[in-house]
Parts: C-alpha cells; sequence; structure tokens
C-alpha cells in the first residue's frame, strides 16, 4: 500500500513538473487569467508557434502571421538569425478552413504533412491585472 501511495505520489510531482516545463500550458493559463484585446488584420511579427508532439507535449518557437478578416492566411516561422521562413505546406483547421482566433489563441491548425500547431499572439496579451498595496502598521500598536 504505501509503495503504491509513494508511485502516485512521484507520478503526480513528475506530471506537475512536466505541464511546467510546456510552453503551451503556461500561455494558455495566461490568456485564460488575463484574456486577449481583438487581433487585427495585419501582419503580426511577434507570434508563438506551439508545436504539439503525440506524447501530449508542445514546443514553441518564434514567428510571424498574417491575419485577413480574422482568419490565419500566411505563417513564417523564425530561425536564430532573425530571418524568416514561409510556411509553404498548406494549412487548415479541423474542418479544412482557414484557421480563426478565440481569445489571442488559434484553434488547431495541422498542416499538409500533420504537424498540428497553434498560433499564440502574445501581443496581444491583456497586462496582469493591479494589485492593492499592503498597509503597513505602525510599530507602537
Amino acid at each position: 500500500m504505501k509503495k503504491s501511495i509513494l508511485a502516485l505520489f512521484v507520478f503526480c510531482i513528475s506530471f506537475a513538473s512536466m505541464a511546467q516545463n510546456d510552453c503551451f500550458v503556461r500561455l494558455q493559463k495566461a490568456f485564460d487569467d488575463r484574456g486577449s484585446h481583438a487581433v487585427a488584420d495585419d501582419m503580426h511579427r511577434n507570434v508563438i508557434l506551439t508545436y504539439f508532439l503525440k506524447g501530449g507535449s508542445s514546443y514553441c518557437i518564434s514567428g510571424k502571421a498574417r491575419v485577413e478578416n480574422g482568419l490565419i492566411v500566411s505563417v513564417f516561422m523564425q530561425y536564430e538569425d532573425n530571418s524568416y521562413e514561409l510556411m509553404e505546406k498548406d494549412f487548415y483547421n479541423l474542418k479544412k478552413n482557414p484557421p480563426t482566433i478565440v481569445n489571442g489563441i488559434t484553434e488547431m491548425i495541422t498542416n499538409s504533412d500533420g504537424e498540428k500547431f497553434k498560433i499564440v499572439f502574445i501581443d496581444q496579451l491583456k497586462p496582469k491585472k493591479k494589485g492593492y498595496k499592503s498597509a503597513e502598521l505602525p510599530s507602537d500598536l
């Protein structure tokens, strides 16, 4: 019994640490907590492309994306030397339509190679809400 409780505890700790390292989990939580400004039609030069792996984890790379009529029309991946490459593969949502944006993050996108990813419009993330300053009580009370 003690071994199974210990194993369950180790599994939970491992899962929690893996979730903290997963870039999309952190991004999704921030957007859920703080919300997003509307994503305007334009070329957005500071987006995060989050690729989802079969094991359930993800990794993130920098990029840019063009939005027209609220839909993603082109995606660029950024290299370490700050140059960009156009994603020439066809991409679409699960219904085979151009992907849309909800709360600063696209719906799941699939490209012609079967890769699954989402685009996060990080510049549209609303700022953290201000916290109240704690009052300091006099020491002679």
